[in-house]
């Protein structure tokens, strides 16, 4: 199973604070409500990921909303997987992951994000980092 990392859900949290800000300071758009309760639960049991498939619905909606606005793929056209590389030079994913990119959950895809963007040695954060979707020296969307 896929795990959402506590950094997205962050992310997500500071999405709908941009998006729904408090009326009074206190009270909560209801999508920042759902997150926040999944957020709250990683940090009571020290987790820094939650499964995507127990997710509650309202926090999971809420998640997916800013995932719908993060780049899908971290492709920058330059594939060495067709060359025969396990792991493709420019974005980082693996062969397997290049292939089956478009089967994979948003949660799968987060994490290979995730853990493309912790390396950080692929072409895309460095050589032709003007090729990646976000733009030179922008960091993709919460890693």
């Amino acid at each position: 199973m896929a795990g959402i990392h506590i950094t997205d859900i962050e992310a997500a949290i500071n999405f709908w604070r941009e998006k729904k800000p408090s009326p009074d300071g206190v009270t909560l758009a209801p999508e920042l409500r759902a997150l926040a309760e999944v957020y709250a639960l990683l940090i009571f049991y020290h987790e820094d990921e939650a499964d995507e498939k127990g997710f509650p619905p309202a926090a999971y909606a809420a998640w997916k909303a800013w995932y719908d606005t993060t780049p899908d793929t971290p492709c920058i056209a330059i594939c060495s997987t067709s060359q025969g590389d396990a792991d493709c030079k420019g974005c980082g994913r693996t062969f397997e992951e290049v292939q089956h990119w478009p089967a994979m959950t948003p949660a799968e895809k987060r994490q290979t994000w995730r853990r493309i963007t912790l390396e950080g040695d692929a072409w895309r954060f460095n050589k032709y980092s003007e090729r990646a979707a976000e733009g030179p020296g922008e960091p993709p969307a919460s890693a």
